[in-house]
């Protein structure tokens, strides 16, 4: 049943927001799979990162026997992708929502504008900046990470997956990558918000209160070493070198989509993308919420979650602090 979405937003979605129904008890299966589709098809950044990663793969990265060396070439040749597929991505998206307008404030979150002076921000400008750190260190450590686990795979440090191993859990593995990615991301957030890492690391992150495409890598190095640490995983769990393509994908270019700033990409009036939600969206104005994802109900159990009601916006303000914040 749909309540009074919190006040202060030009749009808000139906409310209260709904987390994975996964993991909550008991199972409703048709909820469950009404669920995967909605996130996998028909037009999902999960399918479109996974079409990007499968063509990264067969047209953009060389044989794994070929990287038992390090060797500039193909070390170059997986930069210069990254770095592409960011500025395609994340370039696309700030076109259209925030240069040209397209949307105009349609299924926009925040109606103020990006900044345009900040003393903030390095270079005095939040898009020069959130650019910078982005395209400067993000797609660096990005690719640094894949450098290694291609490498480690290539002599046989790390596990490699084969369709022919196992075709049911080569496919199973692309649908529990981004669950992965929730209970990561979650626990990594949370130690980021931890006073002393989040005054030298995380608050870089938070100087976009207000978010566009480009502010979602926007992150302190030592920030993208322990978000994109995600890959590490697959030290110890099998993967084909078309997994890692996906899960560093998955992790760098939906950073760019869901903080478009925007619910979704309409067209004909209707959200044919969904893009930024407002779950992540609501974390940058009031910090101490909702630090997981939807895949996973962290926030839930943890008593993290904002729901987007208006109900709960003022337990939260009335009451005593989300009892997250206790674990400072």
């Amino acid at each position: 049943m749909d309540k009074v979405p919190v006040k202060g937003w030009n749009f808000a979605p139906s409310v209260p927001i709904q987390v994975s129904p996964i993991f909550t008890w008991p199972w409703k299966p048709y909820e469950i799979v009404k669920w995967i589709w909605n996130s996998w098809f028909l037009i999902t950044e999960k399918l479109i990162v996974l079409g990007l990663a499968v063509c990264s793969f067969y047209w953009l990265q060389p044989p794994l026997n070929e990287m038992k060396n390090l060797s500039f070439d193909w070390v170059l040749l997986l930069y210069f992708r990254n770095m592409a597929l960011m500025i395609v991505v994340a370039g696309a998206l700030h076109l259209y929502f925030y240069t040209f307008s397209k949307q105009g404030l349609a299924l926009k979150y925040d109606k103020r504008p990006l900044m345009k002076n900040g003393k903030q921000f390095t270079l005095g400008d939040q898009i020069r900046d959130n650019m910078l750190w982005t395209l400067g260190s993000g797609v660096t450590i990005w690719t640094g990470y894949e450098v290694l686990m291609f490498w480690a795979m290539a002599n046989g440090y790390a596990p490699v997956l084969s369709w022919a191993d196992n075709p049911i859990w080569f496919i199973a593995l692309f649908l529990m990558i981004p669950i992965w990615e929730s209970f990561y991301f979650y626990w990594i957030h949370r130690m980021l918000h931890i006073p002393f890492l989040y005054k030298h690391v995380h608050a870089l992150h938070h100087r976009n209160i207000n978010v566009g495409p480009w502010s979602g890598l926007s992150m302190h190095p030592v920030e993208h070493i322990i978000y994109l640490g995600t890959i590490l995983i697959h030290w110890v769990v099998a993967a084909h070198p078309v997994h890692i393509l996906f899960h560093m994908q998955y992790y760098t270019l939906t950073a760019a989509t869901t903080h478009t700033g925007f619910a979704g990409l309409l067209m004909k009036d209707e959200n044919r993308l969904k893009l930024g939600t407002f779950h992540h969206q609501m974390h940058h104005r009031y910090f101490e919420c909702n630090y997981g994802s939807l895949e996973m109900p962290w926030d839930k159990f943890f008593g993290s979650f904002h729901d987007g009601t208006q109900e709960c916006d003022d337990r939260i303000k009335n009451g005593p602090k989300i009892r997250a914040a206790s674990f400072y």
